[in-house]
């Protein structure tokens, strides 16, 4: 048994729902990994129920995995905002949505997230950031005037395969990454912390405007 079979084996198990959608992501679409999969799952709800959102916005849905599994953890009343600028996983997100029980706590925008963050009007009280590693830094700086002070956003990749800390020439995402570790790490307005879980979870408290 390895370490990460033990890690499942007590942890909370995936639901029957998340499980076939695992499934579908590997055997349908491109880049499966994308997926945040059984332990982050978890992980994603768990924090959810702590920090008990009744607003959430999560920044690229990619087949709705993660989406669910932070509706799931919301307490009643609470709603998701999620944004997916490929209008191809349209249709998969959406069937999805409507299979799970969660599904219509969840509304779907389409588009690029510079283009839906204006309309949406409202703040927030945790975010999800998984969009475009190369803007993070942009992304970052639109999200954080609409998070509550109080309120976390929890960014995703944020060790980016351990490509952070190579003195090599790095690839624009790599440099997206970094750009954005050191941004945030420095600005006063956040309490910042990275687990090294799976591939970096940054989890960032506002508390200041």
């Amino acid at each position: 048994m390895t370490l990460e079979d033990y890690i499942l084996a007590h942890s909370d198990q995936e639901p029957p729902l998340l499980a076939k959608l695992n499934r579908d992501v590997n055997l349908r679409l491109l880049y499966p990994r994308m997926c945040s999969g059984h332990l982050q799952g978890r992980i994603l709800t768990m924090l959810t129920a702590m920090i008990a959102p009744r607003a959430a916005l999560e920044l690229g849905t990619y087949a709705g995995y993660s989406a669910l599994c932070i509706a799931e953890g919301l307490p009643r009343g609470g709603h998701l905002d999620t944004v997916e600028i490929d209008d191809e996983m349209e249709e998969f997100i959406r069937a999805r949505l409507a299979e799970s029980p969660y599904g219509d706590r969840v509304s779907l925008h389409i588009g690029d997230c510079a283009a839906v963050l204006p309309s949406l009007g409202r703040l927030y009280d945790m975010v999800y950031m998984d969009a475009n590693k190369r803007t993070y830094c942009e992304t970052y700086r639109m999200v954080l005037p609409m998070v509550r002070p109080g309120g976390f956003i929890l960014a995703d990749n944020t060790l980016w395969d351990g490509h952070v800390v190579e003195t090599c020439r790095h690839s624009s995402q790599t440099q997206g990454i970094i750009d954005f570790n050191d941004l945030v790490a420095n600005d006063p307005r956040v309490e910042t912390a990275i687990i090294p879980l799976r591939d970096g979870l940054t989890i960032l408290r506002k508390i200041a405007d």
